[in-house]
């Protein structure tokens, strides 16, 4: 299952940036600042941001066909994204029963977009977050997840919304599995 994620996320930004590359000239992809050093964490302001996704609730098995399912409903509704694809993760993604896990893959697109279920247009509104770049294999993500849920804990903040994972290598079919780097901002607020 692991190896056919990280085939599938290869395949996913490699669409993106042909998209990117013929198709957008849109900047309301999410903007960030200098990002911080892998493993490191930051709080940071985020602008606010429009999506495009499909929902599931269930194991992440099914994020391959997910994945091409938002790409045809994408290239037939005529919606490009305007940057990396994204993941959004509710609740905690080490729960015990996977199958109870709510996710949604998505891309950032033009605020002015039409889209037609089955996808659903959504905004990004929480705008303290906490930043961390993971670098190495998609499968160990959590281990950064964690990492910055024990910082927030830490430093007296709780999480105040769900886990957003950007995927920054524009063709990690490039990049070794161990330099594959991935943004990650969990929404939070100071106790």
């Amino acid at each position: 299952m692991k190896n056919s994620q990280a085939k599938l996320i290869i395949f996913i930004f490699c669409i993106t940036l042909t998209f990117n590359l013929v198709f957008s000239s849109d900047l309301s992809a999410p903007r960030t600042q200098q990002l911080p050093a892998p493993g490191k964490v930051e709080i940071r302001t985020v602008e606010p941001f429009v999506y495009c996704s499909l929902g599931r609730e269930g194991s992440f098995s099914e994020i391959e066909a997910t994945v091409g399912e938002l790409m045809q409903h994408m290239q037939n509704q005529n919606v490009f994204p305007t940057g990396a694809m994204i993941g959004i993760y509710y609740g905690d993604a080490g729960l015990a029963d996977p199958d109870r896990m709510r996710w949604e893959i998505g891309f950032p697109i033009n605020e002015q977009a039409q889209v037609l279920a089955p996808l659903e247009k959504k905004q990004w509104v929480f705008s303290q977050v906490a930043v961390s770049v993971h670098q190495g294999p998609y499968d160990t993500i959590g281990e950064t997840i964690t990492t910055i849920q024990e910082w927030l804990e830490e430093n007296g903040y709780s999480q105040a919304g769900p886990i957003l994972e950007r995927y920054l290598d524009p063709d990690p079919s490039r990049v070794s599995s161990s330099g594959q780097k991935t943004e990650i901002w969990i929404p939070c607020v100071k106790r």
